[in-house]
């Protein structure tokens, strides 16, 4: 599925079981939510917290996914595209660092 096949099926699926999108502010708030739920999972699995037993359901590629569909909401109610703006934006990277990562010391050394 391409990025704007999903942008289209999360617009679908909002307009058949949605009624609507929330507003715009809502959803920026819900996507913070979500990478707040991502950062928790990180944080238990690879950082030093241990995890509590409301969290072990959680499933680190599901909230992957949260994040994912409320970016697409923002995007379909604020008229992104988002395959133009990824890839604009992997070439603004792309001349912004080609070399910069390549010279850092601190990623080639073993």
């Amino acid at each position: 599925m391409t990025i704007q096949e999903a942008q289209n099926k999360v617009d679908e699926w909002i307009k058949t079981y949605g009624v609507r999108y929330f507003s715009e502010l809502t959803n920026m708030t819900i996507l913070t939510e979500e990478v707040g739920e991502l950062a928790r999972i990180m944080a238990r699995t690879y950082g030093d917290q241990s995890f509590k037993k409301t969290d072990l359901e959680k499933n680190l590629a599901d909230e992957m996914a949260d994040i994912m569909w409320v970016l697409m909401c923002l995007a379909n109610q604020t008229g992104v595209d988002l395959t133009k703006a990824f890839n604009k934006n992997m070439e603004k990277k792309t001349n912004r660092d080609k070399n910069r990562h390549i010279n850092n010391d601190k990623l080639t050394q073993s």
